[in-house]
């Protein structure tokens, strides 16, 4: 019956809490929140605000290649893995919009620079705690694209390495768990669902 409702009408924010602002902001929110069966119930959260993303694949249909990204990643290190991950390029939105934010991106860490780009979709990664949504891109490239070296920003604790793959590689490296990375794994079977390199 409630589902008619708006969302908007369904949450009442009680309270909110900083509990760290030291890079991105995390809050403590406490809110009521009518139930589908006509109840209230109050419930408490606790929201990771890092801001919004973006993500592209570099695909080239006549190599059938791919290019990801190999870097340490901490959280994953923390997490019983090793804290290597291969994956799509990607970065947070800078106050810019996501398809200037990826074009900066795909020219810091991969050294491409990519004209033509079309948005595939757009995902909550981990929307039981994290506000981000990212952007999904994919984007041709070819030899004469590149005009750098990649790599990231040295200042940002970057240190990225570059990999061109052919696809079904990148796909079987998924099977075997070389790859791991969410946005990633998306990104690739997007590639082969669609026939981006048949």
């Amino acid at each position: 019956m409630n589902n008619a409702i708006p969302t908007r009408d369904r949450v009442r924010i009680k309270k909110v809490e900083v509990l760290s602002n030291n890079w991105y902001v995390l809050r403590k929110i406490t809110f009521d929140y009518l139930r589908r069966d006509g109840v209230w119930q109050s419930q408490s959260r606790e929201i990771y605000d890092r801001g919004n993303g973006a993500t592209i694949l570099l695909y080239n249909r006549a190599k059938k290649t791919v290019i990801l990204t190999r870097q340490f990643r901490f959280p994953a290190f923390v997490n019983e893995h090793d804290g290597i991950l291969i994956e799509t390029c990607a970065g947070l939105l800078d106050r810019d919009e996501p398809l200037a934010c990826i074009q900066r991106e795909t020219g810091e860490e991969t050294g491409y620079r990519i004209e033509h780009v079309q948005k595939v979709f757009e995902a909550f990664m981990s929307p039981g705690s994290v506000t981000e949504r990212l952007y999904f891109f994919v984007g041709e490239y070819s030899d004469k694209d590149r005009v750098g070296n990649g790599g990231g920003v040295k200042s940002d604790g970057e240190d990225i390495e570059v990999l061109e793959l052919s696809l079904n590689r990148a796909l079987a490296m998924i099977d075997s768990g070389e790859i791991a990375d969410g946005k990633t794994i998306m990104l690739l079977q997007y590639a082969k669902l669609h026939r981006l390199i048949d």
